[in-house]
């Protein structure tokens, strides 16, 4: 697990954005079974999260039709909370970063980490984007 100030401005690079840190398993259910659409962010320290995953995120919530809702949940943090979004996005394997569209509780979207990977924020962000468009 990370300490906590390693992870703060990772996090805070998300929150200050709009999105919600949510930190429990029960947070997590609450956002993705309540109706509409949830975008979670599975956030991590690597650098593909701080190059493509959360510009991207950023760029995508800012687009004119988007998610209800925007949360992020922190890998090697909250594990509790990561394994029961990660639960919910089977049956993709486990990857972080990660971004996951949900509409009324079920995944209609994922972005794995190698399609995050050494693609620019603008292209996945549009990826995003085509999706809202679709579900949002």
């Amino acid at each position: 697990m990370y300490p906590e100030y390693l992870v703060a401005p990772m996090r805070e690079d998300l929150t200050v954005a709009g999105f919600q840190d949510l930190k429990s398993a029960d947070e997590v259910a609450a956002a993705i079974e309540s109706e509409g659409t949830v975008l979670v962010v599975v956030n991590s320290v690597c650098g593909c999260a701080a190059a493509n995953a959360r510009p991207a995120a950023k760029l995508a919530a800012g687009s004119a039709k988007h998610p209800d809702k925007l949360v992020t949940v922190f890998a090697g943090v909250e594990k509790e909370a990561v394994d029961k979004a990660r639960a919910y996005m089977l049956p993709y394997p486990s990857s972080s970063p990660s971004l996951a569209l949900f509409k009324d509780g079920k995944l209609v979207h994922m972005i794995e980490r190698h399609q995050i990977e050494g693609r620019p924020a603008q292209m996945i962000a549009d990826n995003l984007i085509g999706a809202f468009e679709q579900y949002c």
